[in-house]
């Protein structure tokens, strides 16, 4: 065994012996761009997770040669597992230890290449097996508790468990012949909080899963250009005001390979949000979505036989619904669940009975709840993350399920990440902000006693990073909006500088934050060492500051913001060391259709702009997304046409330079072609860069690549 100190040699030592230069460093590229996640990231707890049941928080350590469990009560650790050991015993070579999931108290396991291994953790350490080989292709490995594994071949799904005679068997539980047909995977395009489609119920005696039919989906192809020839994959594309998927959901039972389909009714273009199981696995909770977004029913059916049982409550809006979680039941109760809902202007907790009927209002206020991180059932509280301080910063509290009180945990003001243990006494707070690249600290919720176990050191310290404001300014309607001034190092205030405004300020994202580094971006800050200010800002229509906030931009995507982000311009220009002449504009998705959208509705603000993986036009754009923020094509057809940016292409003035992943299956890559068709047609020059092989975002090393030829495009035209 070993204390907390050799954690503190461990960790802390290696960051507290920084060298010293005699001058400061300026960013490479690379550093800019890959640092902060590799390099240049603050000292924390690599790997760390609780053993279920157990205060035992576990983490890697010597750079991934061996896993440690802590004790949190005493913060006294031992080395449980060694890689070479584990190398050993699986007769393998791995360079680190791979990514560790726990099963329940005694069992984890990792998946490397196809094969599945288990661990069983021993008084003497772990015992490892290889538990079982994947068939090739499988994905969306899931497994249970129950020592079983659900996952997906093609648009199929199986399950994988210990026979009676001790060998693997692996079942389908499918047998879709029509690739249009999926099971086992996330539908409704990932919106509504979707990221999978397998739920396992609590005891493992069943298992629910989503079937998709999207035969009646128009095809799109989307280009393979690694082989010589090309190869077109098909996949199923639902643009807005077209035909859309259609989903239900089964349950499969393993003792008797019996399938049933809940009774979710009519009409077949229904969104099924929020699946959940009952704690006692006789139900299963759905909350249905109408396909305008804007009345939903939270039902309950029967497991066994798949009835609809009845109707808890139903939420309506006159703009839109947007269910994002599932249900979560009280510890030890099967009648008692908490809800979120933002019907009352902003996302809160509400505390229900398998009644329907309301308990109490867990929180309230022009706040909005994050997470929800556990619950401590001794204690009777919740523990969640919230924006109640303020919208640019994240904090952990405790929540009363009886009184409905709330208590800050936490300190330290900036973006703090929880996770707690299963029976929520302790939770790991991890956090940076203004001045904290990140410290981790281990707190009891029961009497709010605290050890920091790592305070990082600024990975930073020797680079020379500039001077950062934070801006408040006010929307046409006073709305505070918050930004950041990132002012060129060796800043003279008698000059003349040139600026970039890098944008998103779309549906569910949030740009500005309290926290590391703070400019919330190191390549803002690589433009500052050469000669640039960098303007962020979120505008209305951006997330976490409640319903009016976000809706602002309803039915008519990319006006709001833009005179949102034309208020950012206008202090710009009030700025003396500004140079008005020479202003870009980035940025990317939905910030590159805003970056398009200001080159041609305001041609005359922005010199040069580089706009990656734009929406062009929103009718070529997924439903579940598009028809919340804009309605139907038919019934909103003046919103569409005024953020339709093909028929604006005569507008342009300055320099845009579009960027898009030949393999874009979320923006589709025809939205940048059909604007350079138009270009054409219209005698409009435009520059064009494409990334072979990348989908919409391009990462790893040739991101690289993307930030230079960003910034080799704003030297050209901002420079002069």
């Amino acid at each position: 065994m070993f204390s907390y100190k050799f954690l503190t040699s461990l960790g802390l030592s290696v960051l507290l012996c920084t060298s010293v230069y005699a001058g400061k460093k300026q960013f490479s590229m690379d550093e800019a761009v890959l640092g902060i996640g590799g390099p240049l990231a603050p000292q924390s707890l690599k790997q760390s997770a609780w053993q279920p049941g157990t205060h035992n928080l576990w983490f890697s350590a010597n750079k991934g040669e061996v896993w440690v469990s802590m004790d949190a009560a005493t913060t006294k650790a031992d080395t449980v597992l060694r890689l070479a050991q584990m190398n050993s015993q699986l007769k393998l070579s791995l360079h680190a230890l791979p990514a560790l999931k726990w099963i329940d108290k005694d069992y984890v396991y990792f998946v490397n290449n196809r094969s599945l291994y288990r661990g069983l953790l021993t008084a003497t350490g772990f015992n490892w097996e290889l538990w079982t080989v994947m068939p090739e292709g499988a994905e969306n490995i899931t497994v249970d508790k129950s020592m079983r594994i659900a996952y997906t071949v093609a648009n199929n799904l199986y399950l994988a468990y210990r026979s009676e005679n001790g060998t693997m068997q692996h079942d389908p539980i499918t047998a879709e012949v029509n690739a249009g047909i999926v099971n086992g995977q996330s539908v409704h395009r990932d919106e509504f909080g979707i990221d999978h489609g397998i739920f396992f119920s609590p005891g493992g005696h069943a298992l629910a899963y989503y079937r998709m039919d999207q035969r009646m989906v128009s095809d799109y192809p989307i280009i393979r250009w690694g082989t010589t020839p090309a190869k077109a994959e098909t996949i199923k594309y639902p643009m807005a005001g077209g035909v859309s998927h259609e989903v239900t959901l089964h349950v499969y039972f393993p003792s008797s390979k019996r399938d049933v389909t809940l009774q979710t009714g009519m009409p077949k273009d229904q969104y099924l949000t929020g699946v959940s199981w009952s704690p006692d696995e006789q139900f299963i909770f759905i909350g249905i979505l109408n396909r305008d977004q804007n009345h939903l029913w939270l039902n309950q059916y029967r497991a066994d036989n798949g009835a609809f049982v009845k109707t808890l409550f139903e939420e309506t809006s006159t703009k839109y619904v947007h269910p994002t979680h599932g249900l979560t039941f009280v510890q030890g109760s099967k009648d008692k669940f908490i809800w979120w809902s933002e019907k009352d202007g902003y996302e809160h907790l509400y505390l229900y009975g398998t009644d329907g009927k309301l308990i109490k209002k867990l929180t309230e206020g022009k706040w909005v709840v994050n997470e929800l991180i556990g619950e401590d059932k001794k204690a009777g509280t919740l523990i969640i993350t919230a924006s109640k301080e303020s919208p640019l910063c994240k904090n952990i509290y405790t929540l009363s399920l009886s009184s409905a009180g709330i208590s800050r945990l936490d300190k330290g003001e900036g973006m703090h990440m929880a996770n707690c243990s299963e029976d929520g006494k302790y939770v790991l707070d991890v956090y940076s902000g203004k001045g904290i690249p990140k410290k981790t600290v281990l707190r009891n919720t029961e009497n709010n006693i605290a050890k920091t176990l790592i305070t990082s050191a600024d990975p930073l310290a020797d680079y020379d990073r500039p001077l950062i404001k934070d801006i408040t300014l006010k929307a046409s309607d006073n709305t505070p909006l918050y930004g950041k001034l990132i002012l060129p190092t060796n800043f003279d205030s008698t000059r003349k500088y040139p600026v970039i405004v890098y944008l998103y300020n779309g549906p569910n994202v949030q740009l500005i934050h309290n926290s590391f580094p703070e400019s919330g971006n190191l390549w803002y800050e690589y433009m500052a060492q050469h000669g640039y200010i960098v303007f962020s800002m979120d505008g209305r229509g951006s997330w976490n500051r409640g319903l009016d906030f976000e809706q602002a931009s309803f039915r008519k995507l990319g006006t709001v913001e833009m005179e949102d982000q034309l208020k950012g311009v206008e202090y710009l220009k009030s700025l003396p060391y500004v140079d008005a002449n020479r202003m870009g504009v980035h940025g990317w998705s939905f910030g590159g259709f805003m970056t398009t959208s200001l080159m041609l509705r305001y041609p005359d603000v922005f010199k040069c702009a580089v706009a990656g993986g734009p929406v062009m036009d929103w009718k070529m754009y997924e439903i579940m997304y598009t028809e919340r923020y804009m309605d139907d094509p038919k019934t909103n057809a003046e919103g569409y046409e005024e953020a339709n940016l093909l028929s604006k292409v005569n507008k342009l003035k300055g320099k845009l330079l579009l960027i898009h992943g030949t393999d874009d299956n979320t923006v589709v890559w025809q939205h940048s072609i059909n604007f350079i068709k138009k270009c054409v047609d219209e005698g409009v020059q435009v520059d064009y860069f494409v990334y072979p092989g990348y989908e919409h975002n391009v990462r790893g090393k040739d991101r690289v690549h993307l930030m230079q030829k960003i910034t080799d495009y704003f030297d050209e035209y901002l420079k002069r």
